[in-house]
């Protein structure tokens, strides 16, 4: 059996040309879905001004591409097996191209939300589905580096987003966005049918075997968790019916899910692999990572932005360094794995690396904080990634086998996914309530009798009087000014909080990485999502 499998996954192992084309099509691929998970934030204003939408309906743009993408995430091993991997890729790239094409051309705010979501659909499939591809082209002694080259795709791509997307907001008009996506889609789509082989796969199954049930409970669960998580905050959570009413869709969702996939004989995803403790402190582990990589990647701009003023360009700008240095890095855990340095080792560090991150950005934030202070922070905040990410998903399959492979790591994918989106929702609630309760705080002691603040809001008066405006007016917008900056200061204390406490977490999760099994000898990676 074992000599089946290692002839199966030699046939598919490419070398020189043919090998360097795989790898640029595969990273190509994931690039373009995850670029464009983030790309389309800054041109949200943009598209509200053409399309004639409310600030609520062009946030669906963003909730619909989500959704579809954590839905079709574990289904793509499943549908891989159904049509064969190259098929189902080059299918992928073909509708998110189209997709891409129809969102540039939509004439109203529902018609673009429905092309998203399509657009979800076909991306989903292209980052788990490449990540395979990329994986089973290098022999099994290389297969960390191929991890690590993947990964170079994954962290990067959130961080290139904004920027790319803030230069063609500035230059061009918000479609061009999407269209920057078609001759790079035509190309991936072509070098895929020329390059790309599928792995042979046992029978499939017939129409009346496939688990529907199951993909209708993990689309209604998985898709009303997304809504919840990305609206949550902005309609005031369970005071909305809509939000109470997809909270109970989520709960019986799940467990309707848990119940079909524990009993039906062809489940579309197999949780008893969950019996492994590796696995679940690894999917642990991937949401810890997923809520950290794209919390921050969140938090950073939202700081720059809405406190220092900043333009979406100068803010893409300022991630760039951190997502090069987690590039750098990618190639030397690479090898670090493969001359069997633990890994437990390296999340242990990683995950106390960004611990380093979040305390040293806790420290040097205030309402002046320039790029300068910021930068070696976030240099930190790259090497932590780079610790995290390969080291993580090895480790979360090092002690599965065969098959199982591939139906852990759809776990670990849709994990990181949902940790994301987790943090981000988490983030912004917290960031709204800390900054109320610190407004509260710093008025209750601000004294209007202190001589500091009876000085200040005269220095104020004077000036607005010296600009032409009367005594009563300019001592109202002094004490506006003083408002104003009582605001910030509670933003800024906002932010060094959710600094610190996502600090405490990562610290908290370098324990549990002891109780991590050592696998027994390596794993084969590329069986992930067979």
């Amino acid at each position: 059996m074992a000599g089946v499998a290692a002839t199966a996954d030699d046939s598919l192992v490419e070398y020189g040309f043919r090998r360097v084309i795989i790898t640029i099509t595969a990273v190509l691929c994931a690039l373009l879905e995850i670029v464009d998970t983030t790309i389309v934030n800054v041109a949200l204003s943009d598209m509200r001004g053409t399309l004639g939408a409310t600030l609520t309906d062009v946030a669906w743009v963003i909730t619909a591409y989500a959704i579809a993408n954590v839905i079709v995430i574990p289904m793509t091993s499943w549908l891989s097996q159904q049509f064969g991997r190259r098929n189902y890729f080059a299918v992928s790239i073909i509708i998110f191209t189209v997709a891409s094409f129809l969102c540039g051309n939509a004439t109203n705010i529902w018609e673009l939300v429905t092309f998203r979501f399509i657009q979800g659909l076909g991306g989903g499939a292209l980052l788990v589905t490449a990540q395979t591809i990329i994986t089973e082209s290098y022999p099994i002694a290389k297969r960390g580096m191929a991890q690590a080259i993947y990964g170079m795709g994954v962290i990067v791509g959130p961080t290139l987003g904004p920027p790319l997307g803030g230069y063609i907001i500035k230059n061009y008009e918000w479609p061009y966005i999407f269209y920057i996506n078609i001759p790079l889609g035509i190309i991936a789509t072509l070098l895929t049918l020329m390059y790309v082989k599928s792995p042979k796969y046992g029978e499939k199954l017939k129409a009346n075997q496939v688990d529907w049930l199951g993909i209708g409970l993990l689309a209604a669960f998985i898709g009303s968790l997304q809504y919840i998580l990305e609206h949550g905050q902005q309609d005031d959570w369970f005071a909305d019916g809509t939000i109470v009413t997809l909270s109970v869709v989520t709960v019986f969702g799940l467990l309707g899910f848990i119940w079909r996939e524990m009993t039906y004989a062809h489940p579309i995803v197999n949780l008893k692999v969950l019996g492994d403790s590796n696995l679940r402190i690894g999917t642990i582990m991937c949401f810890i990572l997923g809520f950290g990589l794209y919390g921050t990647t969140f938090i950073v701009p939202i700081y720059t932005q809405s406190v220092l003023g900043w333009d979406a360009l100068d803010t893409g700008l300022l991630l760039i360094p951190s997502s090069l240095t987690t590039a750098f890095m990618m190639p030397i855990i690479g090898k670090m794995i493969q001359r069997g340095i633990p890994q437990t080792y390296m999340v242990a560090l990683g995950f106390l690396i960004f611990f380093g991150f979040t305390l040293w950005m806790h420290n040097v934030l205030t309402p002046d904080t320039g790029a300068e202070h910021m930068f070696w922070p976030l240099i930190l905040r790259g090497m932590g990634l780079g610790l995290l990410f390969v080291p993580i998903t090895t480790l979360s399959l090092s002690t599965l086998k065969g098959k199982s492979i591939g139906e852990g790591a759809a776990f670990t994918g849709m994990m990181r996914q949902l940790g994301g989106s987790f943090g981000i929702a988490i983030i912004t609630t917290f960031i709204s309530r800390f900054g109320q309760q610190h407004r509260v705080d710093l008025v209750s002691n601000l004294n209007t009798t202190s001589f500091e603040v009876q000085q200040r809001i005269m220095q104020l008066k004077q000036g607005f009087m010296a600009k032409g405006f009367s005594a009563s007016e300019a001592l109202a917008k002094a004490h506006q000014v003083m408002d104003l900056s009582v605001t910030k200061q509670a933003t800024v204390l906002s932010f060094m909080d959710i600094f610190m406490y996502l600090g405490i977490l990562f610290l908290v999760c370098i324990p549990f990485i002891l109780l991590v099994k050592r696998g027994k000898g390596k794993i084969d990676i590329a069986d992930a999502m067979h």
